[in-house]
């Protein structure tokens, strides 16, 4: 029986850190299918989707207990499936940069139930002002009685002159 493991490290980046990584999970037989990484102000955070036989699950934590140090840590989650969302939506955000405006994005769409797969933001700089501006791109599992039009809605209702570039897919 297959398991699915989401594999969780944090840490002071490295050189070979993912390559240990994927060495212990290539010698368990797992299958890497799917991960997100960075390096951000010097430190690594990264997220691995892998499937392996259910017998391997033990060796393979206990494998990856030997890269955890007192710089970096690894947490080790079985994955459970989910139902699907009824649609996805891809926006793109763009506005003068401050204090709490994730907050403030966060809680239009926490009011709408609508679930965050995925936030990527960082700041910019205005070509002409030298204004410090938001940028973000978001992905969001739409439940079945919310709309296009109410997340357009709700990001209408944060200040700030936001401008919100939304494109929805199915």
């Amino acid at each position: 029986m297959q398991s699915s493991l989401i594999i969780t490290l944090l840490g002071t980046d490295r050189s070979g850190l993912v390559k240990s990584l994927s060495e212990i999970v290539k010698n368990h037989k797992g299958n890497w299918q799917e991960s997100r990484m960075i390096r951000m102000d010097g430190q690594f955070a990264g997220l691995a989707l892998v499937s392996l036989d259910a017998e391997e699950v033990e060796t393979l934590s206990q494998a990856l207990s030997t890269l955890q140090s007192e710089d970096l840590q690894i947490l080790i989650k079985q994955s459970e499936s989910l139902p699907a969302t009824e649609k996805t939506v891809s926006i793109e955000l763009l506005g003068s940069d401050r204090q709490g405006i994730i907050h403030d994005i966060t809680q239009q769409l926490s009011a709408l139930n609508v679930n965050i797969e995925k936030l990527q933001s960082e700041q910019r700089i205005a070509p002409m002002s030298n204004e410090a501006l938001f940028y973000a791109e978001l992905e969001l599992g739409l439940p079945v009685d919310v709309t296009e039009s109410d997340i357009q809605q709700a990001f209408e209702a944060v200040s700030d002159s936001l401008m919100v570039d939304v494109t929805f897919s199915s």
